[in-house]
């Protein structure tokens, strides 16, 4: 389900970044239906669905797509680009001219969904 506060995040950006945020944005509501967005600290856009599922920042050269999964989903056409050891998040950035692999994300957010169904990635992390 689409929120105003994050239609309004998007459009204050530049139009390269609006592109991205808006490939973003309609692959992880096409990973499952039932995602919902919402704004967190204060002014981030996230999406959800039995939990977190990832989330968006502009910057001035580029635009994150954190990934909630807890380093535990598949990467194998290595698009994470940081936080390959972090235990919750991790990145994928984009700069201006920069593609977005529409195959790899969507998988990654449907794998993260399936986990969130699952219990969470900390349950799944925890029973490995």
């Amino acid at each position: 389900m689409a929120d105003p506060r994050v239609d309004h995040y998007i459009e204050a950006l530049p139009a390269w970044q609006q592109v991205i945020c808006q490939q973003v944005r309609a692959l992880v509501h096409a990973a499952d239906p039932g995602v919902e967005e919402t704004i967190k600290r204060s002014v981030q856009p996230y999406f959800v669905l039995d939990g977190n599922i990832c989330a968006l920042l502009a910057a001035k050269d580029h635009v994150n797509v954190f990934l909630y999964d807890g380093g535990i989903v598949p990467d194998p056409q290595h698009v994470i680009t940081a936080g390959h050891g972090n235990k919750t998040a991790r990145t994928v950035a984009f700069h201006e001219g920069d593609a977005v692999n529409e195959d790899a994300l969507g998988a990654m957010f449907r794998a993260i969904i399936a986990n969130n169904r699952a219990g969470g990635w900390r349950k799944i992390k925890d029973a490995r």
